[in-house]
């Protein structure tokens, strides 16, 4: 994504909380994290990336290669709003501890690097490779910031760049640019998906108000397929960021594509935010799904339906025996991303998450989850059954967990309920609240108590809500909490909620609050996350 000419925006964080069941024993465990008062610049998130310095927006060019995962993104090194885009680069082992690495791609005569992505060409296909070097081939829009200015539609291009050394440095192709602009003033953010059962590359393009699919041999000469998108979906703002990717329906051997389609604006909460379609492919031609056909502006497949995950695509070259779809976004919202009060840097990348293609009652709907590599950081821990509650009640608080680096597993079986309230607070008054409306059948967060706001008038203006996809008599949460975020995974990740926060001091205790009767919990189950 990169609503870079109209929002500029930034944003950072991250303040996770988790939820996991677990034994029906309360346990609490040696020593706790001191936690200690939060400064308006100290928002650092504890686990999620963020840039050393400078602004972030876009994960782009995501694959995984000789051990490592490789993260690049939409970088401006100089300050800490958007500007001239770089690609910076972060490696990591597991998705979850990130090392940033020198600037990958660089602005030069002929624009800004926007977003794309990255493949490892294993066959060389396209001839860059060389001395039994494997080329890793990256694919970006050229942004002309002056043709812009001028009022040119065709400022922007398709490039590629392949690098010989496992993605640490880039070499720029001569002939750029590999596709030029057909009179389209939003065409960008190549993604390229490798398509076995068709022998070819497929790159899918954002073109305003569609997605172009290309195919190629050699990832150089790109062919145009088809045009999907008119028509469907939600259409509030400029499509941007899409991906494509083919995908096993869970506990059965069918398979089925899927195209993800970010927007700016027009995201469930407002601003930004990420759609998905599920469909078929034929090598050339996208067809959308009978149970979605005319699926209009108010539909609910959304990868996330928080105001806080944009951009998100999934890491190439995968290996067949890890046999996952791995996903990331940009944590934050173009509505407020470049007022948020952090200073020298700006932005994080949500939790790595687990993407998979479940079908119920005819309908395909992705649902996501904390990818597993989390549960190595797990520390401290704290369980507890059976809870009987009557008034608000405390269920954790800092002496038990750090609230700032915590997950979180929460079960109820009985929805008697017409309210499931939780909350999260601190000495000073901070108060994030969230839960579900069962007679609604709605989750709901509200930030607006929950420290600084007043940075922007669109950050908390309004409860964020999401529907319940599930139709489970029973409703389970996971909640990662990071400093300045929190990740909300319901009933084994159909309904997904990310919102960054900035509290004006550390959270301290989480409880629940019931408003008609006795509520029971069957299970809380809560963990320390250690760095």
């Amino acid at each position: 994504m990169k609503n870079k000419f109209i929002f500029l925006s930034s944003c950072l964080l991250s303040a996770m909380l988790l939820f996991s069941c677990k034994d029906n024993k309360k346990e609490s465990n040696e020593e706790t994290s001191e936690v200690t008062a939060q400064s308006d610049t100290d928002f650092r998130p504890n686990f999620h990336f963020t840039p050393e310095s400078g602004w972030m927006n876009d994960p782009n060019g995501m694959f995984y290669h000789n051990g490592y995962f490789h993260l690049y993104f939409q970088h401006y090194p100089d300050d800490n709003v958007w500007g001239p885009m770089h690609w910076g680069h972060a490696i990591s082992t597991d998705m979850i501890t990130w090392k940033e690495q020198p600037i990958a791609l660089y602005p030069d005569e002929k624009g800004y690097i926007f977003s794309g992505s990255a493949v490892v060409d294993h066959n060389n296909t396209s001839g860059f490779g060389e001395e039994g070097k494997t080329p890793i081939i990256a694919m970006f829009t050229y942004h002309d910031p002056k043709g812009e200015k001028d009022g040119e539609i065709d400022y922007q291009s398709q490039a590629i760049a392949y690098s010989l050394d496992e993605g640490k440095t880039f070499t720029k192709y001569e002939g750029n640019p590999v596709i030029e602009n057909p009179e389209i003033r939003d065409f960008r953010d190549p993604k390229i998906t490798r398509d076995e059962v068709h022998d070819q590359w497929i790159m899918v393009l954002s073109a305003d108000d569609k997605t172009m699919f290309y195919t190629s041999q050699n990832l150089k000469d790109w062919e145009l397929a088809s045009e999907f998108g008119r028509g469907l979906g939600a259409h509030g703002g400029v499509w941007e960021c899409p991906d494509f990717i083919q995908m096993n329906v869970k506990g059965t051997d069918e398979k089925k594509w899927v195209l993800i389609q970010s927007l700016n604006p027009g995201g469930f909460n407002g601003g930004s935010g990420t759609q998905y379609f599920v469909g078929d492919f034929d090598g050339k031609t996208f067809t959308l799904d009978e149970s979605m056909k005319g699926v209009g502006e108010d539909h609910s497949y959304w990868i996330d339906f928080g105001k806080d995950n944009y951009a998100g695509v999934t890491w190439a070259n995968i290996p067949k025996e890890n046999g996952r779809t791995l996903f990331m976004g940009w944590m934050s919202n173009w509505l407020y991303a470049q007022e948020v009060p952090t200073e020298t840097w700006r932005s994080a990348m949500t939790i790595a998450r687990e993407l998979r293609l479940e079908k119920e009652n005819d309908a395909y709907t992705i649902s996501s989850m904390p990818v597993k590599e989390l549960k190595n950081y797990r520390g401290i821990s704290y369980q507890e059954k059976d809870i009987k509650i009557e008034e608000e009640t405390k269920l954790i608080d800092s002496s038990k967990i750090d609230l700032t680096s915590a997950e979180i597993r929460f079960k109820i079986s009985d929805l008697q309920q017409s309210n499931y309230k939780f909350k999260l607070s601190n000495s000073q008054g901070d108060e994030l609240i969230f839960g579900y409306n069962h007679p609604k059948k709605e989750f709901y967060l509200d930030r607006s108590g929950a420290g600084q706001t007043e940075f922007s008038e669109d950050f908390a203006n309004k409860i964020s809500v999401a529907p319940r996809i599930s139709e489970d008599k029973e409703l389970d949460g996971v909640i990662i909490l990071d400093k300045t975020s929190i990740e909300l995974f319901y009933d084994d990740g159909k309904t997904v909620i990310t919102e960054i926060v900035f509290p004006n001091y550390p959270w301290e205790q989480l409880s629940i609050i019931p408003e008609n009767g006795e509520l029971s919990l069957d299970e809380i189950e809560a963990y320390q996350l250690k760095f």
